[in-house]
């Protein structure tokens, strides 16, 4: 059965007088399903073309900040109690997470449907005035955030535990990086995405030793860290050697890891969840 619903696009604003904006996610709340979830994207070579004086870490942390928020007020409200008094409409939301202001980031006015499955609405939302705006190039083969959004966030979504995961910084002697999707108990736990769906066999490798290389620089970063890498796997058969070796490099990076494959993401995200789980109640 249809259910109705509401949503919002989240726009880049560049410069508020002239108005010229590019969308970056949206946000969909369908109340009688208890749905609210958000599908946003932290690639900014586009939004970098077109304005030069583009702030691009500001850009990523505030898009993680509103993806990540939503998704909490989207477990919270699965746990609502019946009597709880329903919201409207995804407005209220979006005001809670992101003031109406002149910032840079901005939501749109609502939209309104029916659905019977208000997830596959989002993603053909976001495919419709998000995905589609991006260069052919950089979709010939799916990024980082393709293989999160696509292949492992629902099923972190189902068990509950995307609201466990924050953003992480390590601080080494020469080089800094922040991971999206990380939880702490004795040490840090970092889950990672990484593609290696791309068609040329040099773009594999090279991919491939810019991560050896980035953990190798923030070995001397304080304390261990683990790292589970999500990996998305090729398409195209005749680059599936260089994947293998590819693998074979991030073996050699100098902490804990674990490699978790597509058809993985399920088995991993219950026992993640089970894991976290065990530290909350020894704490």
């Amino acid at each position: 059965m249809k259910t109705p619903y509401t949503f919002s696009i989240l726009r880049y604003v560049h410069d508020i007088v002239t108005g010229e904006f590019v969308n970056v996610g949206v946000i969909l709340f369908a109340p009688k399903a208890k749905y609210l979830s958000a599908s946003c994207t932290t690639k900014y070579s586009r939004i970098s073309t077109i304005f030069s004086d583009f702030n691009s870490e500001h850009f990523r942390k505030s898009v993680r900040y509103i993806q990540a928020t939503i998704e909490e007020e989207g477990d919270r409200l699965l746990n609502e109690l019946p009597f709880s008094e329903p919201s409207k409409s995804v407005k209220g939301f979006a005001a809670r997470v992101l003031p109406v202001d002149d910032s840079s980031l901005q939501f749109s006015p609502e939209g309104y449907g029916m659905t019977d499955n208000p997830e596959k609405t989002l993603e053909q939302l976001f495919g419709r005035y998000v995905a589609k705006y991006y260069e052919k190039a950089e979709t010939t083969s799916r990024s980082d955030d393709d293989v999160w959004r696509n292949v492992y966030k629902k099923p972190f979504q189902e068990k509950r535990i995307l609201s466990h995961l924050k953003p992480h910084k390590i601080i080494g002697n020469n080089y800094e990086y922040e991971f999206d999707y990380s939880w702490k108990n004795e040490a840090w736990h970092i889950n990672e995405p990484i593609s290696f769906d791309l068609k040329e066999s040099s773009d594999i490798l090279d991919k491939a030793h810019k991560w050896l290389g980035r953990l190798e620089s923030l070995s001397d970063g304080g304390g261990p860290f683990t790292i589970n890498v999500l990996l998305g796997s090729p398409h195209y058969s005749m680059v599936k050697s260089a994947y293998g070796k590819a693998k074979n490099i991030l073996n050699k990076m100098p902490c804990e890891h674990e490699f978790i494959n597509e058809d993985e993401a399920e088995t991993f995200a219950e026992s993640l969840k089970k894991e976290i789980e065990g530290h909350s109640k020894q704490e």
